[in-house]
């Protein structure tokens, strides 16, 4: 039964990446918005939903440890593994807003993270948490990013004659927003079935709860991010896909962990300084990769230096 719920969670994650992306697509048109906003904002906030589910509850819960992790996990996945395997498939042209205003926005969320997190570390406290203060700080910091993204956006020029037609007929807009409702819809669900369906799996195998937390969890709730950005890259939309990838890590670092603090103050418990290192390490791995080659762009060869960069990482924690 298992396997048929992972099966089914994996199509619903496919289909509602699909719906998402076109539904995204039409919208961006519809408005002159560039793909890359859509993906940044609309997108990364809807798929980063599991995160903040999870994030949220554990927070409730008491758990922060949970609650920190599942960010952590899901940033180290976003960049290491859906940004390498999107650039194994095609790779990712980066433009000079990416270069000058996003890239940075997730490097200077990294290391806001560890500054808020690492107390000891820093002698800024006894204990490595994150306060109700630091958290409403975070949240208030992302919202004025958001507006920040969207005023400083150059949009599409305009056609120049309104009577020359589309090349791909228009979508109507209800169509489109059922579309983006439908597709989160399908995305969320669907990675509840693959996460569930996975961890029951792994514990029928005799896989310890530390191995499921690493490997299932952050990867789980990361599976929105990584149907959207692969379709969004098939599809022949690499701004959108990147932009999903950077705007979900800032969203769960800025918005989740923000909110989950706010509730409820957030210690580190079983979070180490290395893995809020590793966060750190992505975001300057991935501003590196902007300027490597004069390219302006993350090709195949980093794209497999990412992956081999992540399974370092899983085997050096399993092996603690």
């Amino acid at each position: 039964m298992d396997i048929l719920l992972l099966i089914l969670g994996l199509a619903l994650i496919l289909g509602g990446a699909n719906f998402l992306t076109d539904g995204s697509a039409a919208v961006a048109k519809r408005f002159r918005v560039p793909e890359f906003i859509i993906g940044l904002t609309v997108i990364a906030v809807g798929t980063s939903t599991p995160e903040l589910v999870v994030s949220v509850l554990s927070a409730i819960a008491g758990k922060s440890d949970v609650a920190i992790g599942n960010v952590v996990g899901s940033n180290i996945f976003n960049v290491f593994v859906i940004v390498g395997i999107c650039a194994l498939i095609r790779p990712l042209p980066l433009s000079s807003g990416n270069i000058r205003r996003d890239i940075p926005f997730g490097m200077f969320g990294s290391l806001l993270l560890f500054i808020v997190a690492c107390d000891r570390m820093l002698g800024l406290g006894d204990a490595d948490r994150i306060g109700r203060v630091e958290g409403i700080c975070m949240f208030l910091l992302y919202v004025w990013l958001m507006i920040y993204s969207v005023r400083h956006i150059e949009r599409p020029a305009v056609s120049a004659s309104r009577d020359v037609p589309d090349a791909e007929p228009p979508v109507r807009l209800w169509l489109a927003a059922v579309m983006i409702v439908g597709g989160l819809a399908a995305l969320v669900g669907g990675g509840e079935l693959f996460l569930d369906s996975a961890t029951h799996i792994a514990r029928r195998l005799g896989v310890s709860e530390s191995v499921i937390a690493i490997t299932l969890v952050a990867g789980g709730t990361s599976l929105p991010e990584l149907a959207s950005s692969v379709v969004s890259l098939v599809k022949g939309r690499a701004e959108m896909a990147l932009g999903n990838v950077l705007g979900s890590n800032i969203a769960n670092i800025l918005l989740i962990l923000g909110v989950s603090a706010t509730i409820h103050p957030l210690s580190l418990g079983g979070i180490t300084i290395v893995d809020i290192a590793m966060v750190v390490l992505s975001s300057v791995v991935l501003f590196v990769a902007a300027f490597t080659f004069r390219r302006k762009a993350i090709d195949r060869i980093e794209g497999a230096a990412f992956l081999v960069v992540y399974i370092a990482y899983i085997v050096y924690l399993l092996s603690k």
